[in-house]
């Protein structure tokens, strides 16, 4: 109503268009607005109704807003053909991701294959050298037992004597007496052992007259010898002591002849008897001269020549020390070399030759051919020019101050009392011994004590006389040890003496020492050589030295070992066979019966001692045609026929002369257990292991719930120990143990004769054997343990931390030295200026002279010499400071050898990380050291130990060789 008031007032006056105007541009803004609120309204919800409602009909063609087809959407050619190339594309791609996907999964299976051929190939390998092992020693077997079965060989039958003698031929006269005349060997078979019966001279009457402490030292000696027996049924000699007698109460010497043939087992003539004479002083009297002695060999210290049978009776050494071991502090040291006299003589001749000689044919039948010119005169006159020249400090006096002691005629007296006359050796380079004028005298009681004292303080024995027959000259060079002189040649003894070098100096005071302690010292020294003589010449085998018996501590094992990752890991390196062998002996060297007659020189310093423990030096190299005696198993290769030369198998192969070949640990331990169980289980799996001695050094026995562990050491059965161990009897008792017996076997099975068919397979067995001993000692490390049935000993402490590569390294270094010690951590010896003694040095250094024996390879042959034949005095000063029993042993080898030991690797300390502090971290240790060096030094008397820069590191034993160079080693 307002729009047509306004139009029809508009329409009336002169304003009325403009209004018309305003009206219809106001109408159509309402409108469009209107119009534009209705679109934006209403289609939207019209289009939300079609969109949701119209695909939901029947006919798939009526649909406006849904999906198309393909072909529908693609109704243009080009659009179409795209797309059939994106769908050929992507099923090419889905094809190629399904290959792709099938590929990979074959890839890893061939690599799973690959591997497992890796592992085939590697257990094969494994497999191949096993059965290479054992062929070679089936091999090695079926040859010992052929060997020893072609021909069959027993025990020679045993000679036995007439009981009366009757066939027993005469000599004509006992001045004639050999060993093959006057000797009965059908007492003495190769086999009997070498019995001997000793008289007690208390039986007899003239034991009465006998010297105390002789008599006392005698029966001391022969209660402890091997070769005694209480029966003289079997005795191949019979020895009686006669002597050294007492003036007063010394019997007629026909009432001494008397007694002599009434013992019960002279028959008539004494044969196979030996009369002892000792003397302990330089005035002894030969009263054995006048008497009929038969076919009985005789040993003393005087001899004239028509009384001296060569090769029959013996010539023995003073006997000074009866009843006390030598003091080896009081004995002078060998160095320096030359001492401030170079020569010295006291003495005082009483009688002279003429009238000796008168008093000498009272004594014989008759003196053939005229008297020997006497130089003693010309002896005097030349040694007093020397002294007065003063070229050289000289020392002779041909007269003495105070009462000479008794001499035989033209015999030097000795001046003085002993300690007297040792004061003066003690100074003296050289010691001068003028043999008695008369030469039918060839040896005297005067002059065996001046050669005595002489060797006992190092001065070298120079005699004149070369008709002289020295102590046991038939067995000693004692051109190494002493200087025999003719006396024509008097005038050219100082240019001599002067003309020798200071090397030959020492050598010959070393050997002298070496005989003076060996042979001349003790009473048992004396007994046992006269015996070593006598059984050397009727070439009997001497009595295997004694092992000590290894009282077992019983023991649980059975522990599995565990594997040690630094000890095992030995990447791609074949260190040698594992549980392939069974346990090896060395071969025994008991004495060969067919080498006994060429021991005299072969031993280590030309006489044969109280026993010997080889036929040879066990350091002798092997040759072909020895092999055959050194016992079973001991292999050789041929020069020809293209064995030897292990260049790419160098890790696999043993090697050497002696290429069958295992070692023996020994450790050491005191109540350590937890380290103990540590160290043995580090020894799991090392090749050419024997087996392990613990050598229990507590007496308190180990826990009863220790589990031992099994190192994997095997072990054939019992019946194959027993044969290979040389304990088996007759076939019966083999048989009656259950043991087959092949076909064909000797009636007494050798040692080592082995067959296949008398051992099963080998089996796992309880490879540490745990020694209990009778004390605390660390000498204990060193004894023979009759376990110890191999050559190689390696002694290791139970803290020692050793890789498998480290052991077999110094295993082979040993092989090539077999005489020297090989080991690990070096030491050496330093002398000390301002205090002038010796010192224990353990710091870093490029040199040295010693190899701890806490790790350290040896031979067994050191532990007899250890145990029996070194002084005394060293081992007790070892049990009185528990130390330095490692020093002794490399003082020991080195004295015997002359030569360094051997370091092998650069490592110097091989202690197990976390272990417990062992005695040497105490700080009297190096103390106590120091002290052991210097007393040692006193015993040996001079420095033994050498210094040396040699070190031994493994090139070659980790050596690779490319696949085409292999064929050079095919004949390995």
């Amino acid at each position: 109503m307002t729009g047509y008031t306004m139009l029809r007032n508009g329409g009336v006056g002169n304003g009325g268009q403009p209004w018309v105007l305003r009206w219809s541009s106001r109408i159509r803004l309402t409108w469009l607005s209107f119009t534009l609120f209705i679109i934006l309204v209403f289609f939207p919800l019209i289009a939300h109704y079609y969109l949701t409602t119209i695909d939901d009909a029947d006919d798939a063609g009526k649909r406006i807003f849904g999906p198309r087809t393909g072909n529908e959407l693609c109704e243009v050619k080009h659009v179409q053909d795209l797309c059939r190339i994106r769908e050929s594309v992507s099923e090419e791609l889905l094809q190629l991701e399904a290959k792709r996907q099938e590929l990979n999964s074959e890839i890893a299976k061939l690599n799973l294959k690959i591997e497992a051929c890796k592992k085939s190939i590697e257990n094969a390998k494994q497999d191949l050298l096993q059965l290479k092992n054992v062929i070679s020693q089936t091999e090695h077997s079926y040859k010992e037992l052929m060997a020893q079965n072609q021909p069959k060989l027993s025990l020679p039958i045993r000679l036995l004597p007439d009981k009366d003698d009757v066939t027993f031929p005469l000599p004509k006269s006992n001045r004639n007496c050999r060993l093959h005349n006057c000797f009965d060997y059908s007492r003495c078979p190769l086999t009997s052992g070498f019995p001997v019966y000793v008289y007690n001279s208390d039986d007899y009457p003239f034991g009465s007259s006998l010297d105390p402490l002789i008599k006392q030292a005698f029966e001391a000696t022969v209660r402890t010898n091997v070769y005694v027996t209480e029966n003289a049924n079997i005795a191949c000699v019979y020895i009686i002591l006669v002597g050294e007698m007492q003036e007063p109460v010394m019997p007629k010497p026909t009432e001494l002849e008397q007694q002599l043939h009434s013992l019960p087992y002279w028959r008539t003539d004494g044969h196979n008897h030996l009369i002892i004479n000792l003397s302990r002083k330089s005035e002894t009297q030969n009263f054995i001269y006048n008497i009929s002695t038969g076919r009985a060999m005789i040993a003393q210290s005087t001899f004239y020549d028509v009384q001296y049978r060569p090769g029959f009776d013996i010539v023995v050494s003073p006997l000074v020390h009866a009843m006390s071991e030598p003091n080896f502090l009081e004995i002078p040291p060998q160095v320096p070399v030359k001492r401030k006299y170079l020569f010295s003589f006291q003495g005082e001749k009483i009688e002279s030759l003429r009238s000796s000689l008168q008093e000498v044919r009272s004594f014989e039948e008759e003196i053939e051919g005229n008297a020997p010119a006497d130089y003693d005169d010309r002896i005097i006159t030349t040694l007093k020019a020397v002294q007065d020249s003063k070229l050289d400090f000289v020392l002779v006096e041909f007269t003495c101050k105070n009462q000479p002691k008794t001499s035989l005629p033209t015999e030097w007296a000795l001046c003085g009392e002993r300690d007297d006359r040792l004061e003066l050796l003690k100074q003296s380079t050289f010691a001068l011994i003028i043999t008695p004028g008369d030469t039918h005298l060839v040896i005297s009681a005067g002059c065996a004590m001046r050669l005595f004292e002489a060797l006992e303080v190092g001065a070298i024995p120079v005699v004149l006389g070369e008709q002289v027959q020295l102590p046991y000259n038939d067995v000693i060079r004692w051109n190494e040890a002493a200087l025999i002189i003719p006396k024509p040649r008097i005038t050219e003894v100082h240019f001599l003496l002067r003309s020798i070098s200071d090397n030959d100096l020492l050598a010959m005071r070393r050997q002298g020492r070496f005989l003076w302690e060996t042979y001349f010292s003790t009473s048992d020294n004396v007994f046992s050589t006269v015996l070593a003589i006598i059984r050397t010449r009727i070439q009997i085998p001497a009595a295997p030295i004694r092992e000590e018996t290894a009282v077992e501590i019983p023991h649980r094992s059975g522990k599995a070992a565990g594997t040690d990752p630094n000890m095992a890991d030995n990447g791609d390196l074949d260190l040698g066979p594992v549980e392939t062998e069974p346990p090896y002996a060395s071969p025994k060297y008991l004495r060969n019966f067919t080498l006994t007659a060429m021991d005299i020189y072969r031993n280590w310093n030309s006489a044969p001692g109280p026993f010997h423990l080889f036929p040879y030096t066990p350091f002798d190299p092997v040759l072909p045609s020895e092999a055959k005696f050194l016992g079973s198993g001991t292999g050789f290769r041929p020069i020809g026929g293209g064995a030897g030369g292990s260049g790419k198998e160098f890790q696999a192969a043993l090697g050497g002369n002696v290429p069958r070949e295992q070692f023996t640990v020994v450790m050491l331990t005191y109540e350590r257990e937890e380290v103990l169980m540590n160290s043995l289980e580090r020894l799991n799996g090392l090749p050419y292991l024997n087996k392990v001695v613990v050598v229990w050094n507590s007496p308190k026995l180990p826990s009863e719930d220790l589990l031992w562990p099994d190192i994997g050491v095997p072990i054939m059965d019992e019946c194959f120990s027993a044969v290979t161990r040389g304990m088996a009897g007759s076939l019966a008792s083999l048989q009656k143990a259950g043991c087959s017996v092949p076909h064909g076997l000797l009636q007494r099975v050798p040692t080592g004769a082995v067959d296949s068919r008398t051992s099963s397979k080998p089996r796992s067995r309880i490879s540490v054997w745990v020694v209990r001993t009778e004390k605390n000692s660390l000498n204990n490390r060193f004894l023979p343990w009759d376990e110890i049935e191999t050559e190689a000993i390696l002694s290791i402490d139970d803290d020692a931390h050793l890789r498998h590569d480290e052991i077999m390294f110094g295993f082979r270094v040993w092989r090539e030295a077999r005489d020297r010690i090989v080991g690990f951590p070096g030491r050496y010896h330093a002398w000390d200026i301002p205090h002038q003694s010796w010192l224990y040095n353990s710091n870093y250094s490029c040199e040295l002279s010693m190899v701890l024996t806490g790790a350290a390879f040896f031979h067994k042959y050191y532990a007899y010499l250890y145990s029996y034949v070194m002084p005394q005095a060293i081992r007790d000063m070892v049990d009185e400071y528990i130390n330095c029993e490692d020093i002794a042993m490399n003082f020991l080898v080195s004295h015997l050898t002359r030569k360094p030991p051997i370091k092998v690797t650069s490592r110097w300390t091989f202690r197990c990380p976390g272990c417990p502090q062992a005695l040497s971290h105490d700080d009297s240790h190096f103390h106590e050291r120091h002290k052991c060096i210097n007393f040692f030094v006193k015993v040996y008397g001079y420095m033994p130990l050498l210094y040396t820069q040699f070190r031994v590191d493994s090139v070659l034993f980790k050596t690779r060789l490319p696949h085409d160079k292999t064929k050079c080693f095919k004949f390995i």
